[in-house]
């Protein structure tokens, strides 16, 4: 059997770092990049005689989170002891949701959620590199600034059969949470990491096969390397004869090699237990009237929104989980509004490829002319051809773009009688070209339109080009 003969299924858990200033259960600041083990506590170390204390913007974002993305919230939720031993958790246990989250069930982007809770962080363990040396030693070494964060984990049901999708959902949750704001979601950091859980089973079979656990993977490229990864190594151990087992698995980027970390866990292995030192988490109706309030515009009801105004499908989905374009979308349009479609192409595709990896922000075209651009293309004054060098001066310049056409004789040329006699020496000079029109294939009119624009200088307007050259042909 082939790749193509099995069914892949995935879910993913998502631990995202939620933006509070203090930890989840003590006082300490939340940080990134400071010296190590600069901000701890008797409480986040985990000492005889400390006792939690729940922090409540963690809750309210929590809720915020929930509601976006359309789970019930329980009305009376409780904390739980998650019991491992691990160096980078010095309490022994992990304070976390088990059988009562703060939010059940939910939806995004056609992929069903399973939960969202809230939990404390562990710390974060540095492990020697090269030979393994630390001043003189073997050792790995903990920095307990991490430990104790807030998080809220994010699992979905396995309702994801790609790599391609798994990815793809992620880049929609990542926005989704960021307009919330309640976290950065910087990979980078560690602000948002990602497990996968994925088993195949051949087509037809309704019984799903023995999954395996991909830890902590934090980029996009990687998440969609390691599951392809994963899943050859399945589809390799089956079509062997053997039994996928299930486990826990790293990945490694550098050299796409699966690793074991652990056999794969289940529930009862943590011997979960009510969190003895914190009471039950009661919300209110004017803590979810509170997190409403807050909630803004989704990405998802912004592409819808986008969509309604006849904004083409892909840029409408490419402005809304870009923020930072669809905001640039909406101040243009709200400068002249009578060409949408034609605006969110041009950001889309155009300005979109002079950013490349940089910033909006890099662009220094000043507010309306975008939108001024459009509507100058849209009378005809100028051609897409010339549109496109005029936006190349907009975007490493600024200024004002009929100014511009002006400036640089970008002016569109008019109709047959000043493009008759360019055209006619275009087919003159292809003469094969203009023998496959004549017997109405038109797939090489591109040559005579590019003769066109070089001989133009881009002034011509493509289509008035197909338009003459058919007149010509008696088409």
């Amino acid at each position: 059997m082939s790749a193509a003969d099995y069914e892949v299924t995935i879910g993913l858990e998502i631990h995202v770092q939620l933006a509070t200033r203090t930890k989840m259960f003590c006082g300490c600041e939340t940080s990134f990049g400071d010296d190590p083990n600069t901000h701890t506590c008797p409480r986040c170390l985990g000492l005889p005689g400390s006792l939690p204390l729940p922090n409540a913007k963690a809750v309210h974002f929590g809720l915020m989170m929930g509601l976006a993305l359309g789970s019930k919230i329980a009305p009376r939720s409780i904390f739980h002891r998650k019991n491992y031993f691990y160096p980078d958790l010095p309490k022994g246990y992990q304070i976390s949701q088990f059988d009562e989250p703060l939010c059940d069930g939910g939806e995004l982007g056609g992929v069903r959620l399973n939960r969202v809770h809230l939990e404390e962080d562990a710390a974060k363990l540095n492990h020697a590199g090269g030979t393994g040396r630390i001043q003189g030693s073997d050792a790995s070494v903990v920095d307990f600034n991490r430990g104790g964060t807030p998080l809220a984990e994010i699992v979905t049901e396995p309702d994801i059969t790609s790599a391609e999708q798994a990815s793809e959902w992620l880049r929609l949750l990542r926005v989704t949470i960021r307009q919330l704001g309640v976290s950065d979601v910087n990979m980078e950091e560690g602000s948002l990491r990602c497990d996968a859980n994925i088993s195949i089973r051949p087509k037809g079979q309704a019984e799903l096969g023995t999954k395996t656990e991909l830890k902590n993977m934090n980029s996009f490229r990687f998440i969609e390397r390691g599951i392809k990864a994963e899943v050859a190594r399945q589809v390799a151990i089956v079509d062997g004869g053997g039994q996928v087992t299930g486990e826990t698995l790293h990945f490694d980027p550098r050299t796409e090699a699966i690793t074991s970390m652990r056999s794969k866990e289940e529930a009862h292995d943590y011997r979960y237990f009510p969190e003895p030192d914190l009471v039950p988490v009661v919300i209110t109706p004017d803590m979810i009237e509170a997190a409403k309030a807050e909630l803004p515009e989704l990405p998802l009801q912004r592409e819808d929104r986008f969509i309604a105004l006849g904004v083409e499908p892909g840029a409408a989905r490419t402005l809304s989980w870009r923020p930072e374009l669809g905001d640039l979308f909406e101040a243009e349009l709200a400068t002249d509004g009578s060409q949408p479609k034609a605006l969110a192409a041009l950001i889309t595709n155009e300005l979109l490829k002079r950013i490349g990896d940089g910033e909006v922000t890099d662009s220094k075209a000043a507010p309306g002319s975008l939108a001024q651009l459009v509507a100058l293309t849209a009378a005809g004054t100028v051609s897409s051809s010339g549109a496109r060098t005029v936006l190349d001066t907009l975007f490493a310049s600024g200024g004002d773009p009929a100014a511009i056409v002006e400036a640089e004789g970008l002016t569109a040329m008019g109709g047959g009688d000043e493009l008759t006699p360019i055209i006619q020496a275009a087919l003159d000079a292809n003469p094969d070209v203009a023998e496959k029109l004549r017997t109405g294939d038109m797939k090489p009119i591109g040559v005579i339109v590019g003769f066109v624009m070089k001989e133009t200088k881009g002034r011509a307007d493509g289509k008035e080009v197909t338009k003459v050259t058919r007149q010509l042909l008696g088409l």
